[in-house]
This record gives structure tokens, C-alpha cells and sequence, in this order.
């Protein structure tokens, strides 16, 4: 029986652009990890945080990880205590899923102390339960690309389908974080609610294109389809400068740019052969609003959170 375990859970692009709340899909260069122990002492213990950030609260009613494993804690109604270690890898507010993946790497480390481990949409649905501290709803894209890997769909909240996505092996993901915050909260209360009808066909469109131009292996209906019509336009205004960083993008061959989750981080889907140029390209045109910013470049790995031997 394990008595200490620590995984890894990759930060994650939510929404991809065209399927908001039910699409996101991992970006492994950067992540979280969560170390779990067993105590004696019956509940969930948060004892240190360190990292990107540091001043996040210990208490774990008010932390994702916190909060998902003690979930997990209650429902199972496990005789021993979990104590948890935190290393944030992923930028508070960055759109990037940091406390998504807080959630899935602390769910992922306590899974492996349990006698009888869960699988995986067990754990998504204590995960979903703790992220939700952070965005103030329960919803799966963070949480599912996260903890599965690649590109995911998730269809429903109570009873979540998951499904990977294949996607063309010559594609790459940019992702472009100014040095800047914004929350969930605030990007999600700028949304209007009511939406016209053809702006829904058009994204349901766009929705259909891409996912059959990923099953297919055709870019070129990936780059058409790769337009989100409805929450871009209305969020663009919190991020400084996203015009100039978009066109950078698509001017130097990108398939399409977009929001990553909440943002203000923008991801790029692109071609191998363009990636450090749009990547280039992105970052000029945060500066020209005099924000620096850090960029990665990477695959759509298929791995998702994992144990860390």
C-alpha cells in the first residue's frame, strides 16, 4: 500500500476557440504537481504551496486540490487522512487551467493511495468538484483534457461522456501568456446571455467543421472552422493588445487564434514549420501594448495526468 504518491497534471486550452465549456485539449510543456500523504488524522491537510503561487489558501474548503480530494475523502469515507503539497507550475489567471490541473493532480496523487483506485471519470467528477471553488461553476473543459490528455469533448455534468479527439500529428499548439491576471469570474460575467440565432448556427458550423476536420486529417477545414463567433468578440476587450497578437498569427500561417479559456493567454494552432514564427509574431504584438509575455511551444500529446515515479 503506497503511503506517498505525487503526480503531474498538464495545464490545458479550454473552449479551443469553437466549443466553449465543451472542448479543451492538454499543453504539456507546463503543469502542476501535487503530492499526496497519508495521516493518521481523518480529512484533507494542505501543508505547503510553492512555485508560480504561492499565497493561494490552505484551507481546503477554499482550494481546488483541497476541495477535490476532500470530496473524494467524505464520499469514499476512507479511514485515513490525506495530506497535500502543491507546486503551482501554471500563472494564476492565466487561462491556462491552473486550478483545473491543481484539482486533477491532487485527485490523480490520492487515487493512488486508495486501496481499490478509481478510474478516470470517478475522478473527473471530484476534480469538476474542485475546480469549482476557483470559476464558480462546475464545467469539464480544463478538467477533462487535463486528466485524460489531447483534445477532449465532454458532453453533460452530472453524468459526464468524454471522448478524445484524434488530431493531425503535424499540428502544434502556440500558447502566448502576457504578464497580466484575469479571472473566470470576471471573464464570464462579461458574456451576454442571449445570442442571435444565426451567430449560433455559424459556431455550431464551425463547431462540426472542426471536429470533422480533426477526425479526418484535413487542415484545411480545420483552418476554416477554427472561428469562434460568439465568446472571442466579446471577451477580446479584457486582453490588451489580442488584435495585434491574432493577426501576427494568421498573417505568419496559422490554422486559427483564439482565447485560451477565460485568458488572457492566446493559443495558436499551427503547423510544425510555422510554430516559432507565429509564436514570434504573437509575442511582438502583446509588446506593442508594452506587455512582456511567456510562449511555449508544443504537441497535442495524448498524455494526460500521471504518477511521477
Amino acid at each position: 500500500m503506497r503511503q506517498a504518491a505525487t503526480a503531474f497534471a498538464p495545464a490545458s486550452v479550454g473552449n479551443v476557440a469553437v466549443g466553449f465549456d465543451v472542448l479543451g485539449h492538454s499543453f504539456q510543456a507546463i503543469g502542476d504537481r501535487v503530492s499526496a500523504r497519508r495521516t493518521s488524522q481523518p480529512g484533507v491537510t494542505i501543508s505547503d504551496i510553492t512555485g508560480t503561487v504561492v499565497d493561494l489558501p490552505r484551507e481546503p474548503e477554499r482550494n481546488t486540490a483541497g476541495m477535490a480530494v476532500l470530496c473524494m475523502v467524505r464520499d469514499l469515507k476512507l479511514d485515513f487522512g490525506i495530506d497535500l503539497t502543491i507546486h503551482k507550475g501554471i500563472p494564476l489567471g492565466s487561462g491556462l487551467g491552473g486550478s483545473a490541473a491543481s484539482a486533477v493532480a491532487a485527485v490523480v496523487a490520492a487515487n493512488a493511495l486508495l486501496p481499490e483506485p478509481l478510474g478516470k471519470l470517478e475522478l473527473l467528477k471530484f476534480a469538476m468538484k474542485g475546480e469549482a471553488v476557483a470559476s464558480g461553476s462546475v464545467h469539464a473543459d480544463n478538467i477533462a483534457p487535463s486528466l485524460y490528455g489531447g483534445l477532449v469533448l465532454t458532453v453533460g455534468i452530472d453524468n459526464p461522456n468524454v471522448k478524445q479527439i484524434p488530431v493531425p500529428s503535424t499540428v502544434r499548439c502556440v500558447l502566448v501568456h502576457p504578464h497580466m491576471m484575469l479571472s473566470t469570474r470576471e471573464a464570464r460575467e462579461i458574456l451576454n446571455r442571449s445570442i442571435d440565432l444565426s451567430d449560433v448556427i455559424w459556431q455550431s458550423a464551425n463547431l462540426a467543421g472542426f471536429l470533422t476536420g480533426c477526425f479526418t486529417g484535413d487542415l484545411q477545414l480545420i483552418r476554416e472552422s477554427l472561428e469562434d463567433v460568439i465568446i472571442e468578440p466579446q471577451r477580446q476587450v479584457l486582453i490588451p493588445g489580442f488584435k495585434a497578437v491574432k493577426e501576427g498569427a494568421m498573417s505568419n500561417g496559422a490554422l486559427g487564434c483564439s482565447i485560451s479559456g477565460a485568458g488572457p493567454t492566446v493559443f495558436a494552432w499551427c503547423e510544425q514549420q510555422h510554430a516559432e514564427r507565429i509564436r514570434d509574431a504573437m509575442v511582438a504584438g502583446f509588446a506593442t501594448r508594452n506587455l512582456a509575455s511567456d510562449a511555449w511551444i508544443s504537441t497535442l500529446d495524448p498524455a494526460g495526468a500521471r504518477i511521477l515515479e
